[in-house]
């Protein structure tokens, strides 16, 4: 494992089962007495730096903070077999933590994030001791769904910044109606690269088609409430989302008391876990978990 200082966090590097080099950024904790560490894992299309407002808010609370660039994103390895799975995700993170000495973790999953937080539950449940779940339930709705699957594995290469702000403003705005040009500009530059003198997607191409056609568990409630049952969870839901709906985020709490249910308003799918309300929600969660 490599490891090279950067601006507020290290990077981490570790080898995958099928020999893939993969990445995390690794946040410090702030000075204080030891607390469970917290994984962040992102959504389908996404990357570490999804995360580089809230880990380090997170980091300042006395956590140390990994944000995994999951395979085939960012500075992990493509995968030239494609193996886009939940399952493979899992175990390329569980191997990180193996690395690393983390036996127990709490997790914050954004859209996919949450699936593979739920898949780990299953195969590695010591490793999970409480979880964040960004905006995803083992129910997608239909029409995010079809917005996700018009778009993933789709974009096209900009001759600028602005062209790639502009792209995802369009994508985007239903979702996050409060941004405004900078957001747009600062998300371009979260999701997107510089490569040949273009500006591109930072995720592999082939992603595609597991989205369309990866393995589902046979009940995936099953794989929900394996996860809800016995630990603390928060579920977050942006009011606006178009992919979890509220009946099913409901169904989701429903028989798990360690089970929080939260809103943020005026928010789609999924919330970049910056807003106002996500961080109140966030906050007192955490502080009252080892």
């Amino acid at each position: 494992m490599t490891m090279v200082k950067d601006d507020g966090w290290r990077h981490r590097r570790w080898t995958s089962a099928d020999g893939l080099t993969l990445h995390a950024r690794d946040y410090a904790a702030a000075e204080g007495a030891a607390r469970l560490p917290v994984i962040c894992l992102h959504g389908l299309t996404r990357n570490a730096r999804d995360f580089d407002r809230l880990a380090p808010w997170i980091a300042a609370r006395q956590r140390r903070v990994l944000a995994v660039d999951i395979r085939g994103r960012g500075l992990s390895d493509r995968d030239p077999a494609a193996a886009y799975w939940l399952s493979t995700y899992a175990d390329d993170v569980r191997r990180l933590a193996a690395s690393l000495g983390v036996a127990e973790a709490i997790f914050v999953g954004t859209s996919m994030g949450g699936l593979i937080t739920m898949e780990l539950a299953a195969d590695a449940p010591a490793l999970v001791a409480g979880a964040i779940i960004n905006d995803v339930g083992p129910v997608l709705a239909a029409e995010g769904l079809a917005r996700i699957g018009a778009y993933v594995g789709n974009a096209p290469a900009f001759a600028g910044w602005d062209e790639a702000a502009e792209y995802l403003r369009d994508q985007n705005q239903a979702a996050l109606p409060h941004y405004g040009a900078a957001d747009w500009r600062a998300m371009a530059e979260r999701m997107f690269r510089a490569a040949d003198g273009r500006i591109v997607a930072d995720y592999d191409p082939g992603i595609a088609a597991a989205f369309s056609t990866g393995p589902l568990p046979a009940d995936p409630w099953d794989r929900w409430h394996n996860l809800a049952s016995n630990r603390p969870l928060l579920l977050l839901r942006g009011g606006l989302s178009d992919l979890l709906t509220a009946g099913d985020a409901t169904r989701m709490i429903t028989a798990h008391p360690n089970a929080l249910l939260r809103e943020v308003p005026n928010v789609g799918h999924a919330p970049m876990l910056d807003e106002p309300e996500a961080l109140a929600a966030i906050g007192p969660f955490l502080d009252d978990l080892p």
